[in-house]
C-alpha cells in the first residue's frame, strides 16, 4: 500500500479589529489558538515555527522552546506585535503539516481553532516511535514528546564534563511513564572525545568519564564498564567517528545512528566534524553527509556485522526538534519500554526523518535472518506514506542498488516491489529518498539477512576498508605519556586482530 500526502496547506487570514482593550494589549494584539486533532477532537501540543513579516522567527513569552520553535501545548494565547505572520504547525510525520498567516492589529483580540490531520497511526500497526540524542530539560521532556508525539524518549542527562547528577541522589526511578504510552529515561549519557561519540541508555548512574581527556582513557574502557552491566543499550552515534571499527571489534555495540544530528530540518551540518571525512568527489553537499553515513552503515554490514540501524536529532544542542530524526521499533503485543528495546536491539525498525516506510519480506520484519541451503527469490511488501514527493524508492541489496523503482509503479501494484534474488548470502535494506533538496530527508527500513548454507557474507572490501581505517586513526594518536599512549594503543591493536581475523573469514569480495 503506498500513499501520498500532500503537506497540508491551511491558511487563515485574520483582521483582528479592536475589541475590549486593555492596558495589556494596548499596543499588542492577542491570539487565542486551540489545536486539535481533527479525528477526535481533543487539543493536543504541537510544534509551531512562527514568523513575522520579515521572516524573522518569533517565540512568545512564556513558550517551551528551542532556537526557532516553540510548543503550544494544545491551547494557548499570545500577546504579540501588531503586524503580519506567518507560521507552520507540525506534531511529527504522522500528521499532516499545517501552513497559516494572519495579520494582528494593535489591541485586537480574536481566537482560532487549528485541525491537525493525521495521516497514520503507526502505533496501530505494532511500530513505536523513539530517538535515541535529547538533550532538552527533564522538566520539558513530557511536553516535548505529547508535541511530537513521540512514545521512547532517552535524555542525555551526563556528558563529557556535564552531570546533571553531579552533587545530589540519583533518582529511584529512572524510567519514567506518562500517557499510557509514552516513556523517557533519565539517566542516558554520552562519551563524546577525540574518537567520536559513544550513547549509553539504561545504566542505572552516569559512568565516571568527567576528568577524562581527549584521547585518553579509550573510549573502549567505558564502553566495556557499561557492557557489563545488564539490559544496557551501547549506541554508536553517528558511523563516521574515528573510533567506529574499533568500538565495532569489541562486540558490544548494539546499533549505529544513521538518521543523525548533522541531518537537520531546514539543512544539514554538511561536514564529517572531527570524524573521518567523504571523499571530495560523489558525495555532495547537501545530500553528502547522508550518503557517506549510510555507505559506512552499509559496509559493517557488508563486513557480516549484523547491527541495526538507530537515530537521534540532538535537540537542545543542534537546531533540529525533538524526534526530527526517529526510529520505530516493532512490538508484538502489548507496549512496554523494554519490549521497544529489545525490538531495536533486534533490528525490527525503520529510522526517518519524513517517510513513513513499513516494509515487510515474505511476512517477516527487518531484522529477520532467510536460512536456506539453495538459492532463494524474496518477495518485498510496502506500506509508505510520504508528505512530500519521493520520485524512487531503492532496494539496497549488499550495498548497491538493485532496483529503482517508480512510486507510482509501486502503488499500481498494490505495494509489490520486484523479488529479490539470492544465491549466495547477503542483505537487503528498502530506502525511500524525497525530492528536498536542503537536506537529507529519507527513510529506511532496518536490514533483512540471507543466509544461505549457513555461510555468512563477509566481504574482503569492506573490511579491507575498515583495516585501513584502523591504520589511520593509529596513526593519530601521539601522547606525552607513554604509559597512556600504550594504553590506548592497546586496544586498537585488538581492533587490528579483529578485523586480520575477519578477512581470513572473508566468504566474499
Amino acid at each position: 500500500m503506498c500513499t501520498f500526502i500532500p503537506r497540508g496547506l491551511f491558511a487563515f487570514t485574520l483582521l483582528l479589529m479592536a475589541a475590549l482593550p486593555n492596558p495589556v494589549t494596548a499596543r499588542t494584539g492577542q491570539l487565542r489558538l486551540r489545536v486539535v486533532d481533527q479525528t477526535t477532537g481533543e487539543a493536543i501540543p504541537v510544534r509551531m515555527h512562527l514568523k513575522n513579516k520579515r521572516g524573522r522567527a518569533i517565540v512568545p513569552k512564556g513558550m517551551v522552546s528551542w532556537k526557532d520553535h516553540f510548543v503550544v501545548p494544545g491551547i494557548v494565547t499570545f500577546e504579540l506585535s501588531p503586524g503580519n505572520y506567518t507560521f507552520v504547525m507540525e506534531r511529527g510525520p504522522e500528521y499532516r503539516v499545517r501552513y497559516g498567516s494572519f495579520e494582528l492589529k494593535s489591541g485586537a483580540t480574536d481566537s482560532k481553532q487549528v485541525d491537525m490531520v493525521r495521516i497514520a497511526e503507526l502505533k496501530k500497526e505494532g511500530w513505536w516511535s523513539g530517538e535515541l540524542h535529547i538533550h532538552r530539560p527533564l522538566k520539558d521532556i513530557e511536553l516535548l514528546m505529547r508535541a511530537e508525539d513521540l512514545h521512547v524518549g532517552p535524555v542525555i542527562t551526563w556528558w563529557n564534563e556535564r552531570n546533571l547528577w553531579q552533587g545530589q541522589d540519583l533518582p529511584k526511578q529512572v524510567v519514567r511513564n506518562f500517557d499510557g504510552d509514552r516513556y523517557y529515561q533519565t539517566m542516558g549519557g554520552e562519551d563524546e572525545r577525540g574518537g567520536g561519540a559513544l550513547m549509553y541508555f539504561n545504566l542505572k548512574q552516569p559512568l565516571a568519564i568527567s576528568g577524562s581527556q581527549r584521547e585518553y582513557p579509550s573510549s573502549v574502557v567505558y564502553l566495556m564498564q557499561a557492557a557489563a552491566e545488564e539490559d544496557v543499550h551501547i549506541d554508536i552515534e553517528k558511523p563516521f567517528w574515528w573510533d567506529m571499527p574499533i568500538w565495532l571489534a569489541t562486540g558490544k555495540v548494539d546499533s549505529i545512528g544513521i538518521a543523525h544530528n548533522h541531518m537537520w530540518r531546514d539543512g544539514t551540518l554538511s561536514d564529517e566534524a572531527w570524524g573521518k571525512p567523504r571523499p571530495k568527489s560523489g558525495y555532495p553537499a547537501p545530500q553528502g553527509n547522508g550518503r557517506w553515513t549510510q555507505h559506512i552503515y552499509y559496509q559493517v554490514l557488508e563486513a557480516g556485522l549484523r547491527i541495526p540501524p538507530s537515530a537521534g536529532s540532538a535537540s537542545g544542542v543542534l537546531p533540529n526538534p525533538v524526534g526530527y530524526n526517529r526510529v520505530y521499533a516493532h512490538v508484538d503485543g502489548d507496549f512496554t519500554y523494554d519490549k521497544w528495546w529489545q525490538s531495536l536491539k533486534a533490528g525490527r525498525v525503520f529510522v526517518t526523518n519524513g517517510p513513513l516506510l513499513r516494509a515487510s519480506i515474505e511476512g517477516k520484519l527487518p531484522g529477520h535472518v532467510f536460512s536456506s541451503n539453495k538459492s532463494l527469490s524474496l518477495q518485498i511488501a510496502l506500506n509508505l506514506a510520504t508528505r512530500e514527493k519521493i520520485e524512487y524508492l531503492e532496494i539496497i541489496k549488499n550495498g548497491r542498488v538493485e532496483h529503482e523503482i517508480r512510486l507510482s509503479d509501486v502503488a499500481r501494484n498494490n505495494g509489490k516491489l520486484p523479488e529479490v534474488e539470492f544465491q549466495e548470502s547477503g542483505w537487503v535494506i528498502v530506502r525511500a529518498v524525497t525530492n528536498e533538496s536542503k537536506t537529507f530527508r529519507f527513510a529506511s527500513t532496518g536490514p533483512f539477512y540471507v543466509e544461505i548454507g549457513q555461510q555468512p557474507r563477509i566481504s574482503r572490501k569492506a573490511v579491507r576498508f575498515f583495516q585501513e581505517w584502523v591504520d589511520e586513526r593509529a596513526k593519530m594518536i601521539n601522547l606525552d605519556n607513554e604509559q597512556h599512549q600504550a594504553e590506548v594503543m592497546h586496544h586498537i591493536e585488538r581492533a587490528m586482530d579483529f578485523w586480520d581475523r575477519r578477512q581470513r573469514n572473508a566468504t566474499a569480495e
